[in-house]
């Protein structure tokens, strides 16, 4: 079993991961978001995954356990935050979304230490009024604790272009699609093309950071075509994927 490792205090700084590079299981005892100015952040917890690209931050409640993924060269940028400070009273990991404003606020503000200065509790507290407005995002894709739907969940995780029916998938792990609709419901609270889709959409994430050519990238992730991948992915993320930083 891997060992858990507990740091009391998140901390605040910049740091850089090298592509496929992981920071593995860990809690704190503090808030933290976290934020990737470059490259794609995945974050896993025992409840389920998130990614987020550059336009996204993700905040990890206070003694959540979890592990990052970089997924392309990644400038990862964390602002700790003490359990009795919630901005935005969120008691589960969250995907929120980073305008240019609060962009440069979180970067500016992990950049240098804490120096006490008047100037950073300023600029502290302007990045806290952003959070408090910041629109949450329903990018995350929930992890199955029955074993039927983690078997299925399985097998579309290894390859999310599968484009069979529930039925046609049931048949491969021995179930009805009425008793798997009920279950993607029950246990992940989704419909089971919502989850398809979240899947879809973290994969997509991961292949553009790779450089993968947009329509290659909806044909692999199980799109039928270049421009209903395209609408999808601008309604999830506020741009196309062709427009997708890699950078």
């Amino acid at each position: 079993m891997t060992e858990i490792r507990h740091a009391s205090v998140a901390p605040t700084r910049t740091q850089r991961l090298a592509s496929g590079e992981a920071i593995h299981a860990h809690r704190h005892d503090d808030h933290q978001i976290i934020y990737a100015g470059r490259g794609v952040l995945a974050i896993t917890t025992s409840e389920g995954s998130w990614v987020a690209p550059g336009t996204r931050a993700i905040w990890v409640p206070a003694g959540t356990v979890h592990e990052h993924r970089a997924y392309g060269e990644l400038d990862l940028h964390l602002v700790g935050l003490p359990a009795v400070e919630n901005p935005l009273g969120l008691g589960a990991p969250t995907v929120l979304a980073v305008g240019p404003l609060l962009r440069e606020l979180i970067i500016a503000y992990t950049h240098d230490g804490d120096d006490g200065s008047d100037e950073r509790a300023r600029l502290r507290a302007v990045l806290l009024d952003q959070l408090r407005t910041s629109p949450q995002q329903p990018l995350h894709l929930p992890t199955p604790t029955t074993p039927l739907l983690r078997t299925l969940c399985d097998v579309l995780q290894a390859d999310p272009g599968d484009g069979r029916t529930l039925a046609e998938l049931g048949k491969e792990v021995g179930a009805s699609d009425r008793t798997l609709s009920r279950l993607f419901r029950s246990d992940l609270g989704m419909t089971f093309p919502q989850w398809r889709t979240q899947l879809r959409l973290h994969h997509a994430l991961i292949l553009l950071t790779e450089r993968t050519p947009v329509t290659t990238v909806a044909h692999q992730c199980g799109w039928s075509s270049a421009s209903a991948f395209i609408d999808v992915f601008r309604r999830a993320f506020g741009h196309t994927p062709g427009s997708h930083p890699t950078d």
